[in-house]
């Protein structure tokens, strides 16, 4: 069982979240691009990231860009411990899973790494809440009523935060930024498969800089 360095602080990394605002959720066949993402992320304006244990290259994905002092990395489509342990030990900083498994939840706080575990039901997110947890992922997003099911759920679970992915793009994540009780969005359209499949490195930084300038609030005219 690997342990997080100094043991990961989850407040610390959800500020950190929180200020980037964004989060793209990467899923990479091949390893080598790793170094270019990272250098189109951080060219188009974000810090954090989290690599999908979707392919065989997710952990060296997550050594490469954890390498990348200025890069806030993270693992996400985690669904077991053995998963959470690879991943910490590649340099992940947190762990995003797509439901609530509380074997994972449980061996990521034993191994001190935050972790954001899927949501989609009031049930789901109660049972957060009792593994002493108040970040949640909701997940899938749009699927499951967009920014008013995040604003149903966040009336009785006034202490939590949500970080909606799916269906979020540059054209509504402004709205759902809006909301008090969400705390940044993940999405994978700056981060399509098809552009780092084809090394479009200025694609991924043009996307990224238009998501950032959609992100930022706008004073009332």
């Amino acid at each position: 069982m690997t342990t997080v360095r100094g043991a990961e602080q989850p407040a610390s990394v959800k500020d950190e979240i929180g200020a980037a605002r964004i989060l793209p959720v990467v899923v990479l066949d091949d390893a080598r691009s790793a170094e270019p993402l990272a250098t189109a992320l951080l060219a188009g304006g974000l810090t954090s990231v989290e690599v999908t244990f979707r392919t065989a290259a997710a952990e060296e994905t997550v050594r490469v860009l954890a390498e990348r002092p200025e890069l806030l990395v993270g693992a996400g489509t985690v669904l077991t411990p053995e998963q959470v342990d690879r991943a910490v030990a590649a340099g992940a900083r947190f762990v995003v899973c797509p439901g609530f498994s509380p074997r994972v939840v449980r061996h990521c706080q034993e191994v001190g790494v935050p972790v954001f575990p899927g949501t989609a039901t009031p049930t789901e997110i109660q049972m957060a809440l009792d593994a002493g947890l108040d970040t949640v992922k909701f997940f899938p997003a749009e699927q499951l009523g967009g920014l008013p099911m995040v604003a149903a759920l966040a009336a009785p679970f006034r202490s939590v935060r949500f970080i909606p992915t799916g269906g979020v793009s540059t054209a509504n994540l402004a709205d759902y930024l809006a909301h008090p009780a969400v705390l940044a969005v993940g999405g994978t359209w700056m981060v399509a498969p098809a552009l780092l499949a084809a090394g479009n490195w200025d694609e991924v930084t043009r996307r990224t800089a238009a998501a950032v300038t959609a992100a930022r609030p706008h004073p009332e005219v």
